[in-house]
């Protein structure tokens, strides 16, 4: 494998702005993912629509970014790769900016679909150029920094998006974030280097990153892992309530959060000596969870300390498990992330399904137990990939070196 680019003249410090620069992208295309979860009665109301016809607007852009992203990835590694984030933000700008403004239904799910689109091609782009900043032995940290805007948008973003909708409007409140994003261009012409393609030679096909040894044990964990957290993050309300915590959704989730940014802190000090062992504590801790979630969850102080421990186990995750996939796929890295990203809302959806049909058929009761066997199968197959995948032992100096940009 010939090095796509050399790094040991890069600075010792971390490019704290410019990692922070990728950390906002990652947080925009977060609330603008769920931002219409918060305001499903004002969405429906100013569109003349059922609140279930609203929430298309988020299986929307889910479909986006699912369907668009492998070709979107592929068809841009030949672009310098500031000029595709640039890419990503301004289309954030426009479709935001046309949901503001849409007072057609149809036109509001296009440009939804098209954000989605954008997201997609930011989240198999954004691990990559994290990494590409720094030295090898600083990219699980660079990583975890450039992933902080993640937690930070599903425990605070998302409520504040809903209180503002509350106050001055969903429409303005989709202006804002269009607002938010012209910051953003302008933040990353400021403090985001560019840098050229990758070369042709080295650009991997789809096929070739999938046969890579230890991409596809990764995709697996990412599936199975996600599959159970989304279960229980998407059914969170019913499932609290027999605990009497109906009325305090808001606060368990913002315990989840803040966890999820201890872990995402936590990570960064581990993922480089300690990747491996750090991915599978993290499954054992959460598999300890939905047993004690199976046992009592009908007891308050369980639930607040399930979720707390809950949130320590995945804030790290995206972290730990796009290092293990870009290490693993070496020059592919570019399109294993943009794999990841299918994995990941494939996951998303699917725990809605599985969900629905837990619910429904055997009650809230049943998801610790079915978590559990997700998780354990996650567990298996990370404890199974140790020459491929999920190495033992701390990243070595060459690990990482080569990101396919």
């Amino acid at each position: 494998m010939t090095p796509s680019l050399t790094l040991s003249a890069a600075p010792k410090r971390l490019p704290i702005g410019a990692l922070l620069a990728l950390a906002m992208t990652g947080f925009i295309c977060i609330v603008t993912e769920t931002l219409p979860a918060g305001l499903l009665p004002l969405i429906s109301e100013g569109l003349a629509i059922s609140p279930s016809m609203a929430g298309q607007m988020v299986t929307a852009y889910a479909l986006g970014s699912v369907l668009a992203v492998i070709p979107m990835t592929i068809a841009t590694r030949g672009w310098r790769r500031r000029n595709v984030l640039l890419l990503t933000i301004v289309g954030f700008l426009l479709f935001n900016s046309i949901t503001a403004l849409s007072s057609h239904y149809g036109v509001t799910l296009v440009a939804r679909f098209f954000a989605g689109v954008a997201a997609g091609l930011a989240w198999s782009l954004l691990a990559g150029y994290a990494r590409r900043m720094v030295e090898p032995d600083q990219q699980g940290k660079a990583l975890a920094l450039a992933m902080v805007g993640t937690p930070i948008a599903l425990s605070l973003g998302v409520p504040l998006g809903t209180w503002l909708g509350g106050l001055v409007g969903w429409r303005t409140t989709f202006g804002l974030m269009s607002a938010l994003t012209l910051m953003l261009i302008v933040w990353v012409l400021v403090k985001v280097p560019d840098y050229p393609p990758q070369p042709a030679h080295q650009r991997l096909s789809l096929r070739r990153v999938l046969t890579t040894p230890g991409v596809r044990p990764v995709l697996a964990v990412v599936i199975s892992w996600m599959l159970a957290h989304n279960i229980l993050y998407t059914y969170i309300a019913p499932f609290v309530a027999p605990a009497g915590l109906a009325d305090r959704v808001d606060l368990v989730l913002l315990v989840f959060g803040l966890a999820a940014l201890a872990g995402i802190w936590l990570t960064a000090k581990l993922v480089e000596p300690l990747l491996r062992k750090t991915v599978l504590a993290s499954l054992v801790m959460f598999a300890v969870v939905c047993v004690g979630f199976g046992f009592w969850g009908r007891v308050p102080e369980v639930i607040y300390l399930g979720v707390l421990l809950w949130g320590l186990s995945f804030g790290g995750a995206a972290t730990l498990l796009q290092t293990a996939l870009a290490d693993a796929a070496g020059d592919g890295a570019d399109v294993a992330l943009s794999l990841n990203v299918v994995a990941w809302n494939s996951a998303i959806a699917g725990s809605g399904v599985v969900g629905g049909v837990l619910l429904d058929r055997w009650g809230v009761a049943s998801f610790p137990w079915a978590m559990v066997v997700l998780v354990a199968v996650g567990f298996v197959i990370a404890w199974s990939a140790r020459a491929h995948g999920f190495k033992a032992g701390p990243r070595g100096a060459g690990a990482g070196a080569v990101v396919g940009h």
